[in-house]
């Protein structure tokens, strides 16, 4: 496809009078209401159902291999190549289909809130609530950035466009496409809202890089005194409940970037899970969904309309979008200085791995590539015994690049800016899941804000023999005994026989890094073959 011509079919779609541009949350309620998307909530939020996709299609997600990406991206089973013939051909056939709606809608914004790396973006959608969505989780200009705003990448979404696969070369009627030579991401056959903002993320974890800014998927806060903390961890570590401290702001809760400059977050919103969400439990997040807002599969009251957080009918996966000025206690601008502490988050169900540790440059950049953490029985139909899951750089999905690189890139900002990383255990203690006991969720609340506050640069540490991890002895607020694993099993032998087979895991794991330096490989557990 001639590029002037691709830019001609979009610049036309987009001057055509049915695109509602940059409506205002209440204009958008109102056609979400009125063309009966979704409905309106007693909480003032607008509730849509997705339909069969209540989650992302990761099978279906593909990037197009160009003279561009070709020698850059990781291609593989995460990145996954499509030819330019099959997105020109799918482009087109999305392009007429928009162009025949009555009325489809536009946002301009942004994805980066440093104004020296942000990505002006434009998010074009069939339905009125997703365009509501993309307003409460991408970065929304002021008018006089508006007037002034020139899109560098676009989003085209046609949910109800199905791809026909042994015809345009997909594998379902789902999909899900970023072009870099285009600028453009493609997505159709789904409704499930969350592929945008992750399209998008995957976008900027493939230009930031080349910007010499590392992307990376977590969450991030400042003190009182500005110092700022890193926390990543998967599903399940508690990474939302640490990162969510009244006593610090927040700076955003999944997506963030480091630069020369600091750290910023790239969305200017927040895509929380809400199943069993309770204001006494999560406040923040409870009295955020309000006007504007956009629930997605939640279940709610037939007469009240009142929101049944605890109704997981149509899906775990029940989420809420919603703009993070929704929250008290942030920093505006999403920008602060460099992350003095960073915490990796795991919920390990062998019980083995310490409450806290702290880790050298290598032993980080080892369980940053490693992205552990246990996939707990009884969670899934036939998990009998706990299941060791890792996801590189605590979000794998989202990668475009060689994992070493991030890995690479953390390194260097850890010895730049002098930060301390931690290993943080949110798991089993005295024995495994079924055995032992969920660590005190008060003990790591008190581990956490000792690191944050500096306090264990000094304590006195000792090396766990497997992992290598250098465990402190004492913690404020936390007994002595609890911090060494080992100490709080009744059978030390069934303790090392389940150390070993973690260790094992990791192991394993650890082989598909190739060209990874000896420094890290040898950082990870001791384990005896």
């Amino acid at each position: 496809m001639n590029m002037v011509n691709e830019k001609s079919k979009l610049a036309d779609l987009l001057d055509q009078d049915s695109v509602r541009k940059n409506l205002s949350n209440a204009q958008l309620v109102e056609k979400v209401l009125s063309r009966k998307e979704g409905r309106l909530t007693s909480t003032g939020a607008v509730r849509a159902e997705t339909g069969r996709y209540t989650g992302r299609s990761p099978k279906d997600k593909y990037i197009v291999k160009d003279e561009i990406t070709e020698g850059t991206v990781d291609w593989g089973p995460v990145n996954t190549p499509i030819s330019e013939e099959v997105f020109d051909n799918l482009y087109n056939k999305v392009i007429q289909y928009l162009s025949e709606k009555q009325e489809i809608f536009s946002f301009k914004g942004f994805a980066g809130a440093d104004e020296q790396y942000r990505l002006p973006i434009e998010v074009v959608n069939e339905y009125a609530w997703h365009n509501l969505f993309a307003k409460q989780l991408f970065i929304r200009p002021t008018a006089e950035e508006l007037a002034t705003h020139d899109s560098n990448f676009t989003i085209l979404s046609a949910p109800t466009f199905k791809a026909i696969p042994e015809v345009d070369g997909t594998k379902s009627e789902t999909f899900i496409i970023i072009s870099f030579k285009r600028r453009i991401v493609l997505i159709g056959g789904t409704e499930y809202a969350g592929e945008m903002k992750k399209s998008i993320f995957s976008v900027m974890n493939y230009l930031l890089p080349q910007q010499d800014v590392l992307s990376m998927h977590c969450s991030a806060n400042v003190g009182q005194e500005g110092d700022v903390a890193l926390f990543f961890g998967l599903s399940g570590t508690g990474k939302t409940t640490l990162s969510a401290d009244p006593s610090r702001r927040l700076i955003g809760d999944d997506e963030h970037a480091w630069s020369n400059r600091g750290v910023f977050n790239i969305e200017g919103g927040c895509y929380a899970k809400c199943i069993n969400l309770s204001q006494e439990k999560e406040p923040q997040i409870y009295n955020a969904i309000r006007f504007g807002s956009v629930l997605e599969n939640v279940v709610l009251d037939e007469e009240t309309s009142m929101p049944d957080y605890d109704d997981n009918s149509l899906t775990e996966n029940t989420r809420a979008a919603y703009a993070i000025d929704n929250i008290d206690n942030i920093v505006q601008p999403s920008v602060a200085g460099h992350p003095n502490t960073i915490v990796f988050l795991t919920a390990d169900a062998f019980g083995v791995l310490p409450p806290i540790s702290k880790l050298t440059k290598e032993q980080a950049m080892y369980h940053f590539l490693s992205g552990y953490t246990s996939k707990l029985a009884g969670t899934e139909r036939g998990v009998t015994s706990p299941e060791a899951t890792f996801s590189t750089c605590f979000g794998s999905p989202f990668l475009p690049l060689h994992a070493s690189k991030y890995a690479e890139m953390l390194g260097e900002k850890i010895d730049q800016f002098n930060a301390n990383v931690y290993l943080v255990n949110t798991g089993w203690t005295g024995g495994s899941y079924g055995e032992g006991s969920r660590m005190k969720l008060s003990y790591t609340r008190a581990m956490v804000q000792a690191a944050l506050e500096g306090e264990l640069n000094s304590t006195e540490t000792v090396t766990d023999e497997v992992f290598g991890l250098h465990v402190p002895l004492h913690c404020p607020g936390v007994p002595d005994e609890v911090l060494i694993p080992k100490k709080t099993w009744n059978d030390e032998s069934k303790y090392e026989a389940k150390a070993q087979a973690l260790a094992l895991k990791f192991h394993e794991n650890f082989t598909k890094f190739d060209g990874v330096s000896e420094s890290i490989q040898q950082a990870g557990p001791t384990f005896k073959g």
